[in-house]
């Protein structure tokens, strides 16, 4: 079979087609619309009805018949293209949209990956691919910030009607967001082995998701939950890491069903009325915050998942208060600090206790100095003369030696007034010098009372 040689515009057919995703075919007659178009302007008088065109898909010839009749003018494939580019233009891209199109209504209801392309005043636009798609105010999450070339996980919500035609719109904050990442991270589920019974969320806050095992030996919670929590840890950074997500086990007995939706309270008693749909709760009263939790939050989403009116109630003693708590500790650190300002206060005590000998000595050297005195007074002028003399060079040296005494001591030694041994020295010094005036003092009565009795 000889091989078939492909002309250029077989080759540009071919290759448009591909680039842009649609038929051949399609091309070929988007080409043939644009030709009629162009026939038209060129003859206005003319009903286009009543003309066809054809077209060569290997060189690209075209003619225009009339009835059967070729009525092509000379020279028209040339104008015909310069005229009929905007047309063909227009038209492979309406049925690429199209195509495109087709192919996103297949993933309705899916998650799908993509990025953050721009803003169009509250809305994001979304880059999906091949398209754009159009996440509404509504659809977003309260408490996700977005950033340009973010790229994140979608779910594709729908495709509407929009101002410049078919728009897709995907969310972040649909409850099949959540059961699409369960899909994807836990082959379970993905399989049917593990059934997702109901959805509940407030988007950004929690998620509570209840799960049933079709096959027995399957546990349901622990296959979503993954080896050391890698699995539903992966679905929380899908999330932004911001919403917490509670995974209950489904079961056909209502009280357990309740119990499993107020997690993550614990030891809860319920009192059933399926007449009303009242569910009255009991749980100790360190559980009572969590089973009410964030402002009523655990409790709402519980009654979402049951269809129950849930009423809670704590029992037993209130836990104590912080404050109380914390003049305890204080009480206790007081206990603790008063044995060691006791024994402070002692050391104050024997320090003044060590500084008293150094007073009395002073005292007792100066009590001393006063009978010597009048012993002198009472002697011969000339005694007295030298009497003065000796007890002002005593005091001359005794001024120096407290003069030096006090210039080696040091500031610690000044606090304690602890007597040291330049001190002590001095103190001997001077109880030598009075013992040594007491006895020149007694020399000089003597003669006097011989004196007198003369």
């Amino acid at each position: 079979m000889p091989a078939i040689q492909r002309s250029e515009f077989a080759l540009a057919l071919n290759q448009v087609a591909s680039e842009r995703g649609v038929d051949v075919e399609v091309v070929l007659e988007t080409v043939r619309n644009a030709i009629l178009a162009a026939y038209r302007k060129d003859h206005p008088g003319a009903e286009i009805e009543e003309f066809t065109a054809e077209l060569d898909p290997n060189s690209g010839e075209a003619h225009i018949l009339k009835e059967g009749k070729d009525v092509t003018p000379p020279g028209f494939g040339r104008i015909a293209a310069q005229t009929a580019k905007q047309v063909i233009l227009q038209k492979i891209r309406e049925k690429e949209k199209e195509a495109i199109l087709t192919d996103f209504r297949d993933k309705v209801g899916t998650v799908i990956n993509g990025m953050v392309l721009r803003f169009a005043g509250p809305n994001v636009i979304v880059d999906v691919g091949k398209t754009e798609a159009l996440m509404p105010p509504g659809e977003q999450m309260p408490q996700e910030k977005y950033h340009l070339n973010q790229r994140l996980s979608f779910y594709m919500l729908e495709i509407r009607d929009g101002m410049k035609g078919e728009e897709i719109i995907v969310s972040r904050s649909s409850n099949g967001l959540v059961e699409g990442l369960f899909k994807r991270e836990v082959p379970e589920i993905a399989q049917g082995s593990v059934e997702v019974k109901q959805i509940v969320r407030e988007p950004g806050n929690r998620t509570k998701i209840a799960v049933f095992s079709t096959q027995p030996g399957i546990d349901p919670v622990g296959s979503c939950v993954g080896q050391k929590g890698v699995r539903v840890q992966a679905i929380i950074q899908e999330l932004g890491g911001i919403e917490k997500v509670d995974i209950i086990q489904w079961s056909d007995d209502i009280k357990t069903y309740i119990a499993q939706a107020l997690s993550p309270a614990k030891n809860v008693t319920l009192e059933i009325d399926e007449k009303e749909k009242v569910a009255h709760a009991k749980v100790p009263q360190e559980e009572l915050s969590l089973a009410i939790g964030k402002d009523g939050q655990n409790v709402r989403l519980a009654h979402k998942l049951t269809g129950y009116r849930i009423e809670i109630e704590g029992i037993g003693e209130p836990p104590a208060p912080v404050e109380e708590k914390v003049e305890k500790v204080e009480e206790v650190v007081e206990a603790e600090e008063k044995p060691a300002e006791e024994v402070s206060v002692d050391s104050k005590d024997d320090a003044a206790a060590s500084s008293e000998p150094v007073v009395e000595v002073s005292d007792d050297s100066s009590d001393e100095k006063k009978p010597e005195a009048e012993a002198e007074a009472v002697g011969n002028p000339d005694e007295k003369q030298a009497d003065s003399s000796q007890a002002q060079e005593v005091t001359i040296e005794e001024a120096e030696e407290k003069e030096s005494a006090e210039s080696d001591e040091s500031p610690a030694d000044e606090k304690s007034k602890t007597p040291t041994k330049e001190t002590a020295n001095a103190v001997e010094d001077e109880d030598s010098k009075d013992s040594e005036a007491r006895d020149t003092n007694s020399e000089n009565e003597k003669p006097s009372e011989d004196s007198s009795k003369e």
